[in-house]
């Protein structure tokens, strides 16, 4: 009897011990594919051009925790400014490329620069009458604005007409067909050459100063332009109050607008117009380099009038750091910071040098820098950099068109821009991300749909290989040199 109970004992045991170590099995089992929940998406664009805002082999966040040189951790309880977009700018040279289009081809290109099925981009930049991407129906180079009177003066603005804008609008109207929600941002590169003083010319020099009734009309002529447009199913979010107010030019439309002009226009005249008019586009100020932006910024900000109707300021990227952003919103942080213009040229052919720099500068220093959109310059330009009007002969769009040939050829802007827009959702917040300047840069957000955004560069000459930690679950990758990738997952 004693050797059947000790008999039966152990094979109690032995049962209990085999179900423990079966679920024991299977818990460690459901864990697995528990951890294997979450996949992560992977694009990448490498400088030597192998992978083209390449989709590869997705990851997974897991338990497993690896020893990397560089650690990224994400934080999506420590959030910055919300996103308004990325995107380039609709200059009248653009939109002379694609009305010369066959139609099949233009909507081919429009699905893939504004819908999800391409790049996705969200924001666009056109100009209040001429720039020095201005071009009339032919091709050939035009200067305008929208009162050219041929009288001396139109405090009335009769003459008032959009009319040498149609293929800017048209163009805007049919991607507003393909995205509704599309944010447009208006800029002048110039006022009416009359409402100058000293010499009438549009190629240059300022309002005139001496003239209260030339302020009042010009505000007018901003409420004209934005209901215009607003008539042919076009609204104008944001407005700049002029491009580059410190720089101007004798070869093409331009006027400088100084701080305390700025001000007092926006505060004593553009201010009041919109709010009589019930007008809700916001007024951006500054839109210069980001050198020297301080300097600007502080004068415009003095006068509490005018900040009472300044949504931000915005910036361009020829001259300086985009830490002068972050500098301008500890000093004004109830206010807004956009990125606004910045354009690769042929003065440097390397595809690598290009996309490095634009990722490094724009697409992660912009945003880790407060600014709430990038956007580029020209959205598409010729095989010849144009056409022009008197201004940069070998700037590069984010497309180049063969005029001959209808082959559209995709630049360092496209695939910089795409590693963003197409995955970086309106309303956007970017979040924490852990940053290695030089090495591995890296800006992070949390889509409004709770999906996470990771875009990654290594600028360096060398392969970099990282963990990537988001609340305790780990991914770990190596990315080549000069390359960028963006990690997108669910949560």
């Amino acid at each position: 009897m004693k050797i059947k109970f000790k008999m039966v004992t152990f094979l109690l045991l032995l049962v209990l011990l085999l179900t423990l170590i079966t679920t024991f099995q299977l818990k460690k089992q459901d864990n697995n594919y528990a951890e294997q929940d979450v996949e992560v998406s992977v694009w990448q664009t490498t400088g030597d051009k192998k992978d083209l805002l390449e989709k590869k082999e997705s990851l997974y966040l897991s338990n497993s925790d690896s020893s990397p040189p560089l650690f990224i951790t994400i934080d999506p309880n420590t959030a910055y400014q919300e996103m308004d977009g990325f995107g380039a700018a609709v200059t009248g040279s653009s939109a002379y490329l694609f009305q010369n289009m066959n139609t099949a081809d233009r909507t081919s290109m429009y699905e893939d620069l504004f819908t999800s099925k391409g790049i996705n981009l969200s924001a666009i930049r056109h100009t209040i009458g001429a720039s020095d991407f201005s071009v009339d129906e032919n091709g050939y180079p035009s200067s305008y604005t929208y009162d050219d009177t041929k009288e001396a003066t139109d405090y009335s603005l009769k003459d008032f007409s959009i009319e040498k804008d149609r293929n800017v609008i048209k163009s805007l109207q049919e991607i507003l067909a393909v995205k509704q929600d599309m944010k447009i941002i208006g800029t002048p590169w110039t006022a009416p050459a009359w409402m100058k003083f000293g010499e009438k010319t549009l190629n240059g020099w300022y309002l005139d100063y001496t003239n209260d009734k030339v302020y009042e009309t010009y505000a007018d002529y901003f409420v004209r332009y934005i209901q215009a447009y607003q008539n042919n199913g076009v609204n104008i979010s944001a407005i700049t109050l002029q491009n580059e107010p410190e720089f101007t030019s004798e070869n093409y439309p331009s006027m400088s607008m100084g701080a305390e002009e700025q001000a007092r226009f926006i505060g004593q005249y553009l201010g009041p117009a919109f709010q009589a008019h019930n007008i809700k586009t916001k007024i951006i100020g500054y839109d210069h380099n980001w050198h020297g932006a301080g300097d600007y910024i502080n004068s415009l900000s003095q006068t509490d009038i005018a900040t009472e109707y300044i949504d931000g300021f915005a910036f361009h990227c020829y001259e300086g750091e985009p830490a002068a952003m972050s500098q301008v919103h500890e000093s004004y942080p109830t206010k807004q910071i956009y990125l606004t213009e910045c354009s690769s040229g042929k003065w440097s052919e390397s595809f690598a040098d290009n996309f490095s720099w634009q990722m490094s500068n724009l697409i992660i220093g912009g945003p880790r820098n407060w600014a709430k959109s990038v956007l580029m310059w020209n959205i598409a330009l010729d095989e010849n950099n144009g056409p022009t009007n008197g201004g940069c002969n070998n700037c590069t769009g984010l497309l180049t068109i063969d005029q001959a040939t209808g082959n559209i050829e995709k630049n360092a802007e496209y695939y910089a821009l795409g590693h963003a827009s197409k995955f970086v959702q309106a309303e956007a917040a970017r979040i924490y991300s852990t940053n290695f300047p030089g090495a591995l840069e890296t800006v992070a957000y949390q889509n409004p749909d709770k999906s996470i955004v990771l875009i990654a560069l290594n600028q360096s000459n060398e392969k970099k290989s990282f963990q990537v930690n988001y609340e305790g679950k780990f991914f770990t990758y190596s990315i080549p040199n000069k390359s960028a990738v963006t990690f997108s997952w669910d949560i």
